[in-house]
Parts: structure tokens; C-alpha cells; sequence
């Protein structure tokens, strides 16, 4: 019974320790930055739970934007008889395009009243819906209790503090323990049995994962904290992503929309031709292909078989009926 009041209270001042010294003994930036650095995937997946509705607008919006666009491409080609007109004001539309798109997800970034409408950009608008994934995928697969433990006990920033914080409880903890049974060992020996119990500790902290899990309640902490957060602070959550690549795909649509430009400047010009095919060749290729789809087709060449051998015993029927009727 004393030893079990010893336990308890090394457990209780040992965790109240460790709730004190928090900063030092967990860098959440090397945790999370670790774990996506082990599973690269983890950061695409979060990405596309995040950011899915709006990589969709992104890309269906190519067919709005690029219409309204196109409209006013062609008013211009039609007054400005020049064929690069073509080829230019398509690489125009398709850097507009994709810039419009960009703008319109994360601009304006706090609501703006432009006479009746209130005008925001549309991740900036789902802020309860992010927040509500983010947290989600975070809690789940990022900052669970394995992998803090496992960086506090790894993370070379932090690993000595923790070893530090527990040798002194642990020390502690034996000395009184010792005391009680009227044994003194040496200093050396508790660092050294504290240094080994460190090294052992990773195996037996398995079991408290679920509780720490259940009592820390990440999940709705994270969650009400973003949903707290300015229209500023989460502007920043999804849109340092897009700023990596976004001169890429604005570039990108330029140099498409110029390429589908030039293929219209060549059919213009006639520098492209394109031949309809005549209504003989047409009907060439589908005999073909219908014979080809009856060679690949067992049943029907089963069944072609069957019917060439029934008629070819029709026939043979036939003639020698014709036979017996011009003998007799």
C-alpha cells in the first residue's frame, strides 16, 4: 500500500512536471514537419480534404471564365482582321483565365459590401468546414499521442529535456524508495538505472496512447481555434500552397490558350487543313471494323460456322432430292 502511495504520487508530479515544462520537452513544428517528411502523402491528402472544392473551381472554371473571355476574343478578331489576333488574344484569355480563378478563391480576403452582394473569397468563406477537416486529419494522423511521445523521445531538441525531467523523478522516486527499505545505493547507480529505464520506456507507453488521445480532445481544440481565427490568419492556412505554383499555372494557361490560338490561326489561314472523310471511306472502315469485331468474337464465328454447315447440308439435301425425282 506504500509503495502503490509512492507510485501514484511519482506518476502524478512526474506529469505535472511534464505539463510545466511543455515547450521544452515537445517541438510541434518538428513533429508535424517529421511526420510529413515520413509520409510525404500525408500533406497531398490534407491538401486535396482542404482545398478539394477549390482545386474543383479552379479547374471548371477554365470553362465560365474561358466562354465570358472567349466572347470578347472573338469581337476583337472580327474587328482586327489579322490572324495573330488568334493565337495572341488566346494566350491572353488563358493567362486571364487562371488568374481570375486565383483571385476569386482567396480575394477578397475579408467580406467586402459591393452594393447589394457581399463579395469574399470562396475558401475564406468555408472557414467552419476547413476548420472542421483540418482538425480532423491532424488529430487523426499528425499530432496523436505515438507520435508526440515518439518525438519527445527522439527529437534531438527535446530528447535531453525529457531524459533530464524523468532521470530527476525517477531518481527521486528510488531514493525514497530506498529509504523506506533501509537501502542506500549509489548516485551512479540510479542515473545509470534511470538511463536505462528511459531507454526502456518506449515499450511500455504503448497503453497510455488511447487515454491520452481521448483526454487531450485535440480534434475540437484545433477546431475551435481556427474557427476563431481572423479572415487574415486562415487566408494563410491553404494559400502559401498555391503562391508555390501559382506564376506556374497562371503561365500555364497563357501558354495553352496561345497554343489552342495557334491551331486556330492555322485553320484560319489554312496552313492546317482538315479533311472530312467521304462517305465511301466511311463505310469501308465499318465493314472492316465489323468483320475485325467478328473475328475477335467466338460465338458469333461459332455460330457463322454452324450456319455455313447447315446450308451447305441443305444443299446437298436439296440435290439429291432433285435426283431421285428426275430417276424416278
Amino acid at each position: 500500500e506504500v509503495i502503490s502511495h509512492m507510485n501514484h504520487n511519482f506518476l502524478k508530479d512526474f506529469v505535472v512536471d511534464m505539463q510545466n515544462n511543455i515547450g521544452s520537452l515537445l517541438n510541434v513544428k518538428n513533429c508535424v514537419v517529421n511526420q510529413m517528411l515520413v509520409d510525404r502523402t500525408m500533406l497531398g491528402e490534407l491538401f486535396r480534404k482542404c482545398g478539394e472544392k477549390e482545386l474543383e473551381f479552379l479547374t471548371n472554371s477554365g470553362l465560365w471564365f474561358g466562354f465570358m473571355l472567349g466572347l470578347i476574343q472573338m469581337a476583337v478578331a472580327l474587328l482586327w482582321e489579322n490572324p495573330w489576333s488568334l493565337s495572341i488574344g488566346g494566350g491572353i484569355v488563358g493567362l486571364a483565365t487562371n488568374w481570375l480563378a486565383l483571385k476569386w478563391i482567396f480575394e477578397p480576403v475579408n467580406p467586402t459590401k459591393v452594393g447589394p452582394f457581399i463579395l469574399q473569397g470562396q475558401f475564406l468563406r468555408r472557414q467552419k468546414e476547413v476548420a472542421k477537416e483540418f482538425s480532423a486529419f491532424f488529430a487523426n494522423n499528425i499530432l496523436t499521442s505515438e507520435n508526440m511521445f515518439h518525438s519527445i523521445l527522439t527529437d534531438p531538441t527535446t530528447a535531453p529535456a525529457f531524459q533530464e525531467l524523468f532521470s530527476k523523478h525517477l531518481i527521486k522516486f528510488g531514493t525514497a524508495v530506498s529509504a523506506g527499505l533501509s537501502v542506500m545505493p549509489e548516485p551512479e547507480v540510479m542515473k545509470m538505472a534511470a538511463a536505462r529505464a528511459v531507454e526502456k520506456l518506449p515499450n511500455h507507453i504503448g497503453v497510455l496512447h488511447s487515454y491520452v488521445d481521448d483526454k487531450l480532445r485535440l480534434q475540437e481544440t484545433l477546431r475551435i481555434s481556427m474557427e476563431k481565427m481572423s479572415s487574415v490568419q486562415f487566408e494563410r492556412v491553404l494559400h502559401p500552397i498555391f503562391e508555390e505554383d501559382e506564376l506556374t499555372l497562371i503561365l500555364a494557361g497563357a501558354v495553352l490558350g496561345f497554343a489552342a490560338g495557334l491551331v486556330q490561326q492555322g485553320l484560319e489561314t489554312g496552313t492546317i487543313k482538315l479533311q472530312a472523310p467521304r462517305p465511301k471511306q466511311i463505310w469501308s472502315h465499318a465493314v472492316k471494323t465489323r468483320k475485325r469485331i467478328q473475328a475477335l468474337c467466338p460465338t458469333k464465328t461459332i455460330c457463322g460456322s454452324v450456319s455455313r454447315v447447315c446450308s451447305k447440308l441443305r444443299n446437298l439435301r436439296q440435290r439429291k432430292s432433285d435426283n431421285d425425282t428426275g430417276d424416278g
